[in-house]
């Protein structure tokens, strides 16, 4: 079916080339993981996945079996890290897809090595084994690491080929706790070493871990937001240069003169001061434009200038107060991107929401198409 709304997000595979370009560069000598979870944080998992392949990256990372799926299914080869253990259930699906997951438990190890053992697979499946070093959101404990790994490398059909752990608080890098996060890992991997037991991969950095901390990048690092053109957070904005690669775009399809004192919207909580000119945009929270933004002063570029969203963001529409400019339907509207000499970024509306950019990009839904140029 053709496309007959509107909005739509462009989307950079240039920029997404030159993003990894420089976080490879800056990663060296550690290779590069892209994490393309979460349909690429919104982008297109499949063409963001080929754009990061093209410029140098060799591991792929995804959350779920199903998103390592549809690379598989897209004709995507090269290694793709399940970044959480996958459910028992899904062992079989791991083993035939050729993902490598991560592994903390004993059931989920037991639970691939038959899957491998069904599977009659020539070559072990190989497996990372996470650690929780102080995020404790999943990996086994410090202590348990030890006990972890020999019950892997205790069977014949896995292959113990990385460890690894995550960071809570890298994107604030005067933060002591990274620090101790790293210091926990280090006494791990030199008890792994000890007993003869250290893989041949170990990785802990995500993307500001990449850029803040140079002793956390080891073997691998793994780029998420940054992959994006979005630095993880305002603290680390500038140790590379990052392009944003998507712009979230939409036209005026509606234009109304409106006398001072008229209030829009519903809750009708935005009112005009003076009179002016409203143009109605179809584009609403359930694309990924959160309802509340106007009201913490969120802005789009019409005519290459910023202006105020006019009361609440609706399902499917939104208003914007143009004031006195000429603008007429079909005009475009910048709601995420550039515009002449103007820029609303992700990490603005994250900004005012109270939220990171990582959410704002990851909202906009399936209902806005993605243009790949």
């Amino acid at each position: 079916m053709d496309q007959h709304r509107p909005t739509w997000c462009d989307v950079a595979l240039d920029a997404i080339r030159a993003n990894v370009g420089a976080l490879l560069e800056a990663a060296r000598p550690a290779a590069l993981m892209t994490v393309v979870k979460a349909d690429g944080y919104g982008h297109g998992a499949v063409p963001v996945a080929r754009a990061a392949l093209d410029a140098g990256a060799t591991w792929l990372g995804v959350a779920l079996v199903e998103e390592g799926d549809e690379l598989r299914s897209a004709g995507i080869d090269a290694p793709v890290m399940l970044l959480s253990e996958p459910p028992v259930a899904a062992a079989a699906e791991v083993v035939a897809l050729r993902l490598t997951p991560i592994v903390y438990s004993a059931p989920a190890i037991e639970a691939l090595a038959k899957a491998v053992a069904a599977d009659a697979r020539d070559e072990p499946l190989p497996v990372h084994l996470k650690v929780d070093t102080g995020m404790h959101r999943v990996g086994c404990l410090p202590a348990d690491a030890l006990a972890r790994a020999e019950a892997i490398a205790a069977r014949d059909e896995l292959r113990l080929e990385g460890v690894c752990t995550h960071f809570a608080v890298a994107d604030e890098p005067d933060n002591p706790y990274t620090a101790e996060q790293i210091a926990r890992f280090e006494r791990v991997l030199a008890d792994l070493d000890a007993h003869g037991l250290r893989p041949p991969l170990v990785h802990a950095a995500n993307s500001a871990g990449l850029l803040a901390f140079p002793e956390a990048r080891y073997d691998l690092a793994r780029a998420g937001i940054a992959t994006y053109g979005t630095p993880p957070s305002s603290a680390l904005a500038g140790r590379v240069t990052l392009r944003p690669a998507l712009a979230f775009r939409s036209h005026v399809t509606h234009v109304k003169e409106l006398p001072a004192g008229s209030r829009l919207s519903y809750g009708l909580r935005y009112s005009m001061d003076r009179p002016g000119r409203v143009a109605t945009v179809p584009v609403g929270y359930a694309d990924g434009v959160p309802r509340g933004l106007a009201a913490a002063g969120g802005e789009v570029l019409v005519g290459g200038r910023r202006r105020p969203l006019a009361g609440t963001v609706t399902m499917d529409q939104l208003m914007v107060d143009v004031g006195d400019d000429e603008v007429d339907v079909g005009d475009e509207v910048v709601l995420i991107g550039r515009q002449g000499d103007e820029e609303v970024t992700a990490a603005e509306w994250g900004d005012r929401m109270g939220t990171i950019a990582y959410e704002i990009v990851c909202n906009i839904g399936p209902r806005v198409p993605r243009r790949y140029t």
